[in-house]
């Protein structure tokens, strides 16, 4: 919708030149004082207009002002006062000028004008009067010092005509407004002013009043001008301390906070910013309170209100080390902020010591600097340093006190997070140094595992292994310590090492856990006086498979059911009772029996991979089951893909754990398997029966010992066991072993023969024999075996 203002657009010669010095723009009252129509000018050089040689130098300021020789249309050169105004890029004409000159207000105005002399006596403060045509009839001289011009020369001219700036109109309108009501308006507007030799923007509150003649009726618009520049600054640097405190620190990552701190500086207080931390490592872990030159600085963030970064001499991520004289060093040797500026001169030293950065200085006509350092809790972290290139004004005090606040903010956050970041780096590596670094190799199961930190609640107390046991069977665990950081770590440590010790003892499933539960109890008790069952709160899953029978025996505690995945068959959570998470203490644990076809593949996994916010377990069950699929695949392709699949972008919310095996067995032609009579005498047989069956097997090479230890072991088995007593041998490429299985529950001990003892020598003679040997309680009885190298058979 167009405006229509109560003025002659004539009553001013008005024109418009674009960068390259050509009219496009030409009114009526340009063609009124030089006789050119619009159409013989316009898309012509302005420069064509000028009279004689004498023209002035291209204007280098927002705005130029001054008298000029113009060529009339008929020849003779007219002198003519010009008001030109750099236009912004905001109203769609960066780089023209728009170039007035009034053709009603030469004259003086009349003595006892009563409409200037009213306006002048109602407006108390820097004053300007408008009469119903919105032109300048009288200002005082507080608005002339604003302007930066002298009243003769803007009579007859308007607002946007003097400011030459879009937010003009504006105020045009409340002037119409109080000529149409004559009740007065309040308007906030931000324009230009020309104080004591400085352009800068400022706030202006216009009190605009109607104006009366005698009679009463509006006559003009008096326009009393308040700067309220310092109110609106201040207002602002309170809105930024505030948005800092929201903004900066939205996470526990040093160099996302340093970058959130740059971009709460631009561009409201700098043009661009750098953000350069100190390496804690360069200073035996913790950040110096103090600094001398030198100083070596990693550039952690910048920001430019330029379309991306202009090319910064150093890129986030590099160090670079700056010397006396930099802004980075000086600051930082000082302890407090410094400001340098061109205009003060004060700058020069700190464009000697790089060139490319000289150079940087000088493209883009950088002529302001403060630098700030980060400093918390008595450490210095590192400094922000501000620069200014599109902004005119230098920093200020003001700006300073206002850069440091909010670096003091950011400096905390920083801190927080680089205490966060290396107690996390801590936990990670007591966490990864506390799991297997590599799953063992063995008969019965081909294993792949993964461990992944949560994303931000940081390294937790989740864990798995693989634990080769006696007969060739295997032990899988899988647990989950509640809490996160040092101390879940640390218990997860001393529970792994539980289980491996009782695993050693081959104590089965179920038992197994009602060990570690005991053992959860006491760690509970150990961590204060206050605590009750269940502080030190823990899950897990334990499973034994045996490769022999192919059978697996499994028991968990509070802990997620394995994944089973059959060979031709879809993947299904295995049914089997939950049982108690470990600390609650006196609870019973029941194991479940199954049988696992060559090829199976188990799922053992933590809560973590299946949990979300934005899904409930089941569904992320669902998932795991479309993410196994067939596990056709190998094993760590399919351990990457279940972790794609069910785990976000940004990772999870808790640690994960998984561990995928694939069952193997022992092919029935590498077990061989006897039952032994209730005599002595029938050892001997025995023995020549499992030389024929070595030899059968191509392992010769082993039968002498295996021969002894087979002796041993039987004899022992029909003096202090009880029948029936079985004698079970089983190969592999690298293992034999040897085992003697009876009904009594009774354990030998392994112990030193004395001089004159006659007996008490056999285990020792099988100790020695054997690579290792041992005993374990089964649901009949107990079984004694022993574990025979055969890589010299292999030879």
């Amino acid at each position: 919708m167009s405006r229509v203002y109560p003025f002659d657009d004539a009553a001013t010669a008005r024109a418009v030149i674009d960068e390259d010095g050509t009219l496009v723009e030409w009114n009526e009252g340009a063609t009124r004082l030089l006789g050119h129509p619009a159409q013989t000018v316009l898309g012509r050089p302005a420069a064509r207009l000028l009279a004689g040689e004498d023209a002035p130098a291209p204007p280098t300021g927002p705005r130029w002002q001054g008298t000029v020789g113009l060529r009339h249309r008929d020849g003779r050169t007219v002198p003519v006062w010009l008001l030109a105004h750099r236009r912004s890029a905001s109203d769609g004409h960066g780089g023209s000028w728009l170039v007035v000159t009034p053709l009603t207000g030469a004259r003086p105005p009349a003595d006892h004008d009563p409409l200037a002399e009213a306006g002048l006596i109602q407006s108390p403060c820097a004053v300007a009067v408008y009469d119903a045509e919105l032109r300048l009839r009288r200002m005082n001289d507080a608005m002339a010092e604003v302007v930066g011009l002298p009243e003769e020369r803007l009579r007859g001219l308007r607002l946007a005509e003097i400011g030459g700036e879009p937010q003009s109109d504006e105020v045009e309108q409340g002037m119409l407004q109080v000529l149409a009501t004559g009740s007065p308006l309040d308007v906030q507007t931000r324009m230009h002013a020309h104080t004591a030799g400085e352009d800068r923007t400022h706030a202006w509150l216009a009190r605009m009043t109607p104006v009366r003649d005698a009679q009463g009726r509006v006559r003009g618009v008096a326009v009393a001008a308040h700067d309220v520049t310092d109110n609106l600054r201040a207002k602002q640097r309170l809105q930024l301390v505030n948005e800092a405190s929201v903004r900066v620190g939205s996470t526990l990552d040093v160099t996302r906070t340093a970058q959130e701190l740059a971009q709460v500086c631009v561009p409201v207080l700098a043009d661009f910013v750098t953000i350069d931390l100190l390496d804690p490592q360069d200073h035996g872990g913790e950040p110096p309170a103090r600094l001398t030159a030198p100083v070596t600085l990693r550039r952690a963030a910048h920001q430019s209100v330029l379309d991306g970064v202009p090319e910064a001499v150093v890129k986030p991520g590099q160090t670079e080390e700056y010397p006396a004289g930099s802004p980075q060093a000086d600051a930082l040797t000082a302890g407090h902020s410094i400001l340098a500026s061109a205009a003060a001169g004060d700058m020069q030293p700190w464009l000697t010591w790089n060139d490319a950065r000289a150079e940087q200085v000088r493209r883009f006509g950088i002529h302001s600097s403060m630098s700030v350092p980060i400093l918390a809790r008595g450490l210095t972290l590192g400094v922000a340093v501000l620069t200014r290139h599109r902004r005119p004004d230098s920093f200020t005090a003001d700006d300073r006190l206002l850069a440091e606040e909010i670096t003091t903010r950011a400096a905390v956050c920083i801190d927080n997070a680089r205490r966060y970041s290396r107690e996390r780096e801590t936990a990670l590596a007591l966490q990864r140094s506390l799991l297997p670094r590599t799953l063992p190799r063995t008969v019965a199961l081909e294993a792949s595992s993964r461990y992944l930190p949560a994303a931000r609640a940081g390294v937790g107390g989740d864990w798995f292994d693989v634990i080769p046991l006696s007969g060739m069977r295997v032990a899988m665990v899988v647990g989950d310590v509640v809490g996160h950081g040092v101390e879940a770590s640390a218990t997860m440590g001393r529970l792994r090492t539980a289980v491996r010790t009782l695993a050693d003892i081959d104590l089965a499933p179920d038992e197994l856990l009602t060990h570690l539960d005991d053992l959860v109890v006491r760690l509970s008790e150990e961590s204060g006086v206050d605590a009750g069952p269940g502080e030190v709160g823990a899950t897990c899953l334990y499973a034994v498979y045996d490769p022999v029978s192919r059978r697996c025996t499994v028991a968990r505690a509070g802990h997620p059911p394995p994944v089973v995945l059959r060979p031709g068959c879809a993947p299904q959570a295995l049914d089997m009772p939950a049982g108690p998470p470990l600390g609650l203490g006196g609870l019973p644990f029941e194991s479940t029996e199954l049988d696992l076809p060559e090829g199976t593949v188990l799922a053992l996994y933590t809560d973590g991979l299946v949990w979300a916010r934005d899904r409930d377990p089941e569904t992320g069950r669902e998932m795991l089951y479309d993410a196994l699929g067939t596990a056709a695949d190998s094993l760590d392709q399919t351990c990457d893909r279940v972790l794609a699949t069910l785990l976000p972008p940004g990772g999870s919310v808790d640690d994960v754990a998984l561990l995928l095996a694939r069952t193997q067995g022992v092919p029935a032609a590498q077990v061989a398997t006897w039952d032994i009579p209730a005599d002595p005498a029938l050892v001997a047989p025995i023995r020549k029966q499992v030389v024929q069956q070595l030899d059968a097997w191509g392992l010769s090479e082993a039968a002498f010992t295996a021969e002894l230890v087979v002796s041993e072991l039987v004899t022992n088995a029909i003096r202090y066991g009880s029948h029936p007593i079985r004698l079970r041998l089983i190969h592999d490429a690298t293992t034999l072993i040897c085992e003697v299985s009876d009904t009594s529950h009774t354990a030998p001990h392994l112990r030193r023969a004395k001089v004159f003892d006659e007996g008490g020598r056999g285990l020792l003679l099988v100790a020695q024999l054997t690579q290792r040997w041992g005993s374990r309680h089964t649901t009949e009885g107990k079984t004694i075996w022993a574990e025979l190298p055969l890589f010299e058979a292999d030879q």
